[in-house]
């Protein structure tokens, strides 16, 4: 991976001006899927004109597949402490889908994961920072307060689960330190202009008709067989727990 791609991944985990997020999942009748975190950072492209893309003028189209760069890397990975090999061997499960024109100010990302169960399913933050991890060493429980994601991922205020069973699935965070949220939000209130324009939006797939959303301002799809919700990503960040939901299906 060239320094280009490096600094790519480290726009990922770091930009949050007037971005959009989507968390995906799709959901089959057996209980397997697919999860991904999309980042439409376009508009970050077009704010940081011609410096975005300084010495780099080809477009970018290629997929990152974690596990065979860990197996590529393993001799200079086996050289980092056992908590650095513990944190990028999370990664394996996972790929990531680049897409980068300069000339048209488009930059896209697409971190996602194929699962035998939903309970399985990492914080997708979580392993936002240790992706970023793969270009600068840090501890575990170092927190930069220019990175948000760092901030959120880092934190042992919350912890996000999923759970799908007898047609009914749920997304749960659930805060279990209330100091340690509260510091995580006392951090982010300095960025709350810069980040102003930013969504987190949940696009849900699921192979039977939807019954009920525990979230009103939920939107199901036409079919039935599908549900978006948007939030503003700065009130995601200091109440994780307002994202949680159950959604029924039909029998």
């Amino acid at each position: 991976m060239n320094k280009f791609t490096f600094f790519i991944l480290g726009i990922f985990a770091l930009s949050l001006v007037s971005c959009q997020y989507s968390e995906n999942i799709y959901l089959n009748e057996d209980g397997t899927g697919k999860i991904s975190l999309s980042f439409d950072g376009s508009q970050l492209m077009e704010l940081g004109g011609d410096e975005m893309t300084k010495g780099e003028e080809k477009t970018i189209d290629s997929v990152i597949v974690f596990k065979d760069f860990l197996e590529a890397k393993k001799d200079s990975i086996s050289k980092l402490s056992e908590a650095e090999q513990d944190k990028l061997k999370r990664l394996e499960p996972f790929s990531m889908h680049m897409k980068m024109d300069p000339k048209e100010k488009t930059m896209m990302f697409d971190l996602f994961a194929q699962f035998k169960q939903i309970s399985e399913v990492q914080d997708m933050f979580k392993t936002m920072n240790d992706i970023n991890g793969l270009k600068d060493s840090k501890d575990d429980t170092e927190t930069d307060p220019n990175n948000p994601m760092s901030a959120l991922a880092n934190s042992t205020a919350t912890e996000l689960s999923y759970s799908f069973k007898n047609n009914v699935f749920k997304r749960k965070a659930v805060i279990i330190d209330k100091e340690a949220l509260k510091s995580v939000t006392d951090s982010l209130a300095g960025m709350k202009s810069m980040m102003e324009g930013s969504t987190y939006k949940l696009n849900y797939h699921f192979p039977k008709k939807i019954k009920s959303v525990s979230n009103e301002t939920a939107q199901v799809s036409e079919d039935g067989k599908s549900m978006t919700l948007e939030f503003d990503f700065m009130s995601y960040l200091s109440d994780p727990e307002s994202l949680n939901l159950e959604i029924i299906l039909e029998d």
